[in-house]
Formats: structure tokens, sequence, C-alpha cells
């Protein structure tokens, strides 16, 4: 080899080695590769039916954002929209205004109750007065936060519990009024498990290592989901709805005994479609067994991820990514939910559940 070519290969040498080494020492956090799988692939833009959005957050709901808010409404077949951050007192009777004069059909808002003060006297009166002043104004549901057994103390600075006896007055308020619980409690089991190579949400929790939980902080995951069971049992006369499918949606025949023992309970969909996209089969099975207890929700708005919860629901397609490599490494499937339970899962269960929602927005049969 003459003096030139040696030198040429030198070089390529101190190019092309020092990407080799990179490459081999990609992490997971980096590593995510495009499939090379050719299979049908039906994309959807727009939900078969007109659906109702049972949990979404909003932090304005000034005329200006309801007016944007529709028209990303309409391009995703979404008739309405839940906003679950409603707040209470002036700040909710001034989004229920707004939207009665501007799209009075198409937005609702759940209230809120502040926990603060439990164990002070005549707290239970004033919150429950407060509760009924936004049902007047407005409010279709109440929505409890995760904060609720997880940062929420009472007035001695003890951890409260969701199933605190001095609460009961709340629960049994939207009862009477006939108004539906839509709640979160706790969060994914893998956040209090050791953080190590089993735990699926390794990657989130290192993304998010504030997302960490253990057993004294605050409190055991199994502890705090049992609070939450024990308190609907407890009021058997109101309607709830368990966010995120009580984070039992990677383990459907543990929920459907549940839902057998808790008929009250009803469960939503939002943030947990990556679990029932990964188990085609078991979950069409089960939506189809529960069909009248499940309700369509996505929580974060961000419009461009929609189109995949309508992909695993209304297509039989094979092996494609999820939006948010953190939340879920695995490929996701279509469940082929049949009309009928689609019809449902999209808006029937949520009329029949919410009250003073526009039923001429959607198909009757």
């Amino acid at each position: 080899m003459n003096k030139s070519l040696k030198i040429n290969f030198i070089q390529l040498l101190l190019v092309t080695v020092p990407f080799i080494l990179t490459a081999q020492e990609m992490g997971f956090e980096e590593y995510n590769p495009t499939s090379t799988l050719v299979v049908p692939v039906h994309e959807i833009k727009r939900a078969k039916y007109p659906f109702i959005d049972v949990h979404s957050h909003q932090r304005s709901m000034e005329k200006e954002d309801l007016k944007r808010l529709v028209s990303d409404m309409d391009a995703l077949n979404e008739g309405i929209m839940i906003n679950l951050s409603g707040g209470s007192g002036e700040r909710l009777e001034k989004s229920t205004v707004n939207i009665k004069e501007t799209y009075p059909s198409r937005f609702a808002v759940f209230a809120n109750v502040d926990f603060d003060g439990v164990g002070n006297s005549g707290w239970a009166e004033k919150a429950v007065a407060q509760l009924e002043e936004d049902v007047k104004n407005g409010a279709k549901g109440l929505k409890v936060f995760k904060s609720l057994g997880l940062r929420n103390m009472d007035s001695d600075g003890n951890r409260l519990a969701v199933d605190d006896h001095r609460l009961d007055p709340i629960w049994a308020k939207c009862g009477e009024l006939g108004i539906p619980v839509l709640i979160h409690s706790a969060d994914p089991k893998s956040f209090w498990d050791k953080m190590d190579a089993d735990n699926e949400r390794w990657l989130e929790l290192k993304t998010h290592p504030r997302r960490k939980r253990s057993d004294t902080d605050p409190a055991p995951w199994q502890q705090i989901i049992d609070e939450q069971h024990r308190m609907f049992k407890k009021h058997p006369n109101t309607k709830f709805i368990n966010a995120h499918m009580g984070w039992y949606a990677n383990n459907l025949e543990l929920l459907g005994n549940l839902l057998d023992e808790i008929p009250n309970m009803n469960v939503g969909i939002a943030a947990v479609i990556a679990e029932l996209g990964r188990q085609p089969k078991n979950a069409r099975e089960f939506f189809i067994k529960y069909q009248d207890r499940i309700l369509f929700g996505k929580d974060s708005w961000r419009p461009e991820e929609f189109p995949t919860y309508f992909r695993v629901l209304e297509t039989d397609d094979e092996y494609f990514p999820y939006y948010k490599k953190y939340h879920a490494f695995w490929a996701m499937y279509g469940l082929n939910l049949p009309d009928k339970v689609l019809r449902k899962v999209y808006y029937q269960n949520a009329l029949n559940l919410i009250p003073g929602l526009e039923k001429s927005l959607f198909p009757k049969n």
C-alpha cells in the first residue's frame, strides 16, 4: 500500500471508528428502530362515530379558547369535550357562562373539591354547599384528582385517605344530585416497584424521576387502591368513573372481577390505550363483555395523538407504534371492535352517565 492510500485509510478509520463505537454504546433511551415489517395500514385521523372525551383538562375556557378547540374537535369528530379542571365558585361559573354564550352543546365542565381543611369544624357542610352551587351553575359532575390519597393532608397533618369517613357527605351528595364522580387514585403500580431491569416503566421513571413512589411515599400502592374500592362500595347510589381503568388495564381479568363486584363503578380508557393495544384479543373480549361500563377519554389534549386511539379501537392493524416510547416501548395492535361496542364506548355510555349532555349530536342507533 503506497503512502497516499495509507493516509486515506487512516483518515477513514478516524471518521468511522468513533461512529461505530458510538452506535454500539447507544443506550436504551436512544434505541428506537423503525420496523421493517410490511403489513396493512389503516391510519384513522377521524373517529368513525362522534365521541365524547370524558377526560380532558383545559386551563382556560375563554371564548377564544373554545373557538380554537372546536376547530380541532371537528377535525377529530369529537362531539363533546368534558373539561375535568373546572374548579369551583367564580372560576367554574365563568366557564359555564362562556360555554352557554358560544358552544353550549359542545363543552361541559366537572367541578373540583378543595380538600384543604378536612377535619376543621364545618368543612363537610361548606364543601357540600359549594358543590351544590357549582352544579346549579352548570357543573355536570365531580372530578377528584390523584392528590387525594397521595398529597392531601387533613387538619392534623395526616395523609387523607380516599375512603376517609369525613368525605362521605361529598360522595353521598353526588349520588343525590345524580352526577358522576370521575376519580383518579394512585398511579401505575410500577411507580412503586423497584426501579430495575424488570420494571416496565424504568425509562419513564428515569426521564421523570419525580414519579417514583414507595410504600412510605406516601403509602403502599395496594392500600390506596383498596381505599378507593371501599369508598365505591360504601356509596352504591353514586356513579363512579374510575380514571385510567383503575390502573388495571394490564390485568383485565382482575378488573372484570372488580366490575362484577362493584356495579356502580365504570372505567375510562384515558392514558392506558397502550396497555390495551398490546393484548388485542384479550382486550377485545373485555370490551365486548363490559361494553356498557367503558368510556372514551384521552387525558392530555394533543389532537395529533388521538388517531392512535382510533386505530386501536377501530382497526385490526398489526404492529404499529405508540406515540410515547417512555410509556410503551412495545408495538400496538387493533381491537377491531364491533360497531355496537364502538358507539357505546365513544358516546352512549357517557350520555347515560353524565346528565344534561346534548344527545342530538350523536346517532340514535
